[in-house]
């Protein structure tokens, strides 16, 4: 069972070696720093204490002396991605201009893009010919989160988006608004506009930001994998896509918990992704 050390405030974390990962944090610990009470990445922490896999040996490190260039790592890393879903969407700069080109290229290789206001954007799921107009409460980082998934699991990507029509108007969801809707979807369960962790969830995944820069977008593609094939499990309408979506999110944070999750390649749902 995850402890505190005595003497000092700690997160109570299991891990196979003593690095700053997590396996499980004790929801019921009255400990602020995991509770939520304060955040638990603030410099004056005490201690960090880790449970060796298969004993209950604790060691407590002092996360000033001998973490803290992770530490400031952490807190650039969480600081950066919170920036990140603060950008709207600005169809007036050049580099977000760029960013929707090169996902149509990334997308549709062999078919050149006629125009940045094109009927052609409805082919890839966006609701008109303008796909600016659909970004809204998602911003920019939306379309970073499909440039990443298109760049990164190519395979995967193309899979889901090519089989869009395949089955009849029925089966089908729009790709774009749906990578919107999971982005939005990622930023609520995990607490990215909050000043501090609030749940056992986004305490676990800031965990993972320090293992990997790229968690969120990792993240991301593990989400819209999942959300697919449970869409397909399911037989879905468009009627029911918020349904399908709350199912993923509950299964994302389930996994998210599990003892043998260390970071983002270990979710079970991962081997979905090619």
């Amino acid at each position: 069972m995850n402890r505190r050390s005595e003497g000092g405030s700690c997160i109570a974390i299991r891990t196979t070696t003593p690095r700053f990962h997590h396996a499980s944090l004790s929801s019921s610990c009255s400990d602020p720093a995991t509770s939520g009470g304060s955040t638990w990445m603030r410099k004056g922490l005490p201690c960090v204490c880790f449970k060796k896999k298969g004993n209950h040996a604790r060691i407590c490190v002092n996360v000033s002396a001998v973490h803290a260039s992770l530490q400031i790592t952490l807190e650039e890393r969480l600081r950066r991605l919170k920036n990140r879903t603060k950008v709207y969407f600005d169809p007036t700069l050049l580099d977000h201009q760029e960013a929707l080109r090169v996902l149509w290229s990334s997308t549709f290789p062999d078919q050149e893009l006629d125009d940045l206001i094109s009927d052609q954007w409805k082919k890839m799921g966006w609701q008109g010919k303008d796909p600016s107009t659909d970004f809204r409460g998602a911003g920019f980082i939306s379309l970073e989160n499909l440039l990443f998934f298109a760049k990164t699991f190519s395979i995967s990507f193309q899979r889901l988006i090519r089989k869009q029509g395949a089955k009849g108007a029925a089966w089908e969801y729009p790709f774009a608004v749906a990578g919107l809707n999971i982005t939005f979807m990622l930023m609520k369960m995990l607490d990215l506009n909050a000043n501090k962790p609030r749940t056992l969830v986004s305490a676990i995944f800031v965990h993972m930001l320090s293992e990997h820069e790229w968690a969120f977008d990792l993240l991301y593609c593990v989400a819209f994998a999942l959300m697919d094939k449970k869409w397909v499990d399911k037989k879905a309408s468009y009627m029911e896509f918020n349904e399908v979506l709350k199912s993923t999110r509950a299964q994302l944070e389930e996994e998210l918990l599990l003892e043998n999750v260390f970071k983002i390649e270990d979710m079970p749902s991962f081997r979905l992704l090619h």
